[in-house]
């Protein structure tokens, strides 16, 4: 019982710390995830070109989004899987690739990075594919034109450029994406938002 006494503060101090490293990682794991939470629940579909160092990407893509959770589809022309990501507040990121192997990281944009070669800024996408800025994300200029809608803005360390279909469209039909090292293209053929 002594014994059991005197080492009860060396197990109640490595117990505080195993309790503090867990709420450290469930913070990251769940601020990498929820970002998506005040975005509206939406199914996209498109295009997207990437242009990073000396590497290129070129595929269709298809996207779900619904608070707190993202599945993204990189196809080939022909419809053949390139990779596969997966964002959930409880599983994390996690993206599957053509040839099945599986890649984890503490967000989508370390996943891709890690993965892919290039950052994929979902949590402004969220935002930008509905022609909006993004909350939670520095704020710099932006830019408007007559019908009020955004042509460009700053956010973080992307520069977004937005290309309307008609003059009276309200979303963006194509996002260019410059930073971090990759230029971006998303052309968008289909977007339903889901009601309010």
């Amino acid at each position: 019982m002594r014994r059991l006494l005197s080492a009860s503060p060396a197990i109640a101090l490595r117990l505080a710390i195993l309790a503090g490293a867990l709420a450290l990682a469930a913070c990251a794991t769940w601020d990498s995830s929820s970002k998506g939470a005040g975005a509206p629940a939406f199914e996209l579909a498109g295009r997207i070109v990437v242009r990073s160092e000396d590497r290129a990407f070129t595929s269709a893509l298809r996207w779900t989004q619904e608070p707190g959770r993202d599945e993204i589809w990189f196809t080939a022309p022909l419809g053949q899987t390139i990779a596969h990501l997966q964002a959930d507040a409880n599983l994390g990121a996690t993206l599957t690739a053509a040839d099945q192997r599986r890649y984890r990281a503490g967000s989508v944009e370390g996943l891709t990075r890690n993965a892919l070669g290039w950052r994929f800024p979902v949590q402004g996408l969220r935002h930008w594919v509905l022609g909006l800025s993004a909350p939670g994300m520095g704020q710099g200029a932006i830019d408007r034109d007559s019908n009020d809608r955004i042509t460009r803005l700053q956010q973080d360390d992307w520069e977004v450029s937005f290309t309307y279909a008609e003059p009276e469209s309200t979303r963006p039909q194509r996002i260019d994406i410059n930073g971090a090292g990759a230029v971006i293209r998303l052309v968008i053929d289909s977007l339903v938002v889901a009601a309010q």
